[in-house]
């Protein structure tokens, strides 16, 4: 979908990427941790960590500074990609 999109618009100079985040110290994480054992929700946190070449979750900020990136005027020949976030999970 992110290509298509891109490429639909590209003549109107307009830019389609897509952002695929990992893990993630969120709210929603805290959700998902407790929700499969409220008893020791830390277990699952280190057992997801794992799965994480980088050994950790990414933060909030790890997400934002790439959405600053891709509006900045840094990245103005990028469109088309889907950029993973996600410590390395991607390249396993």
């Amino acid at each position: 979908m992110t290509k298509t999109a891109a490429l639909e618009v590209a003549d109107k100079g307009i830019r389609v990427n897509s952002i695929h985040p990992s893990y993630a110290k969120t709210d929603m994480m805290n959700v998902v941790e407790s929700g499969t054992n409220a008893a020791d929700p830390e277990s699952v946190r280190k057992q997801l960590a794992e799965t994480i070449p980088l050994g950790r979750y990414g933060e909030a900020e790890d997400i934002a500074n790439l959405v600053l990136f891709l509006s900045s005027d840094e990245s103005t020949f990028i469109t088309g990609t889907q950029m993973r976030v996600d410590g390395g999970m991607g390249a396993k």
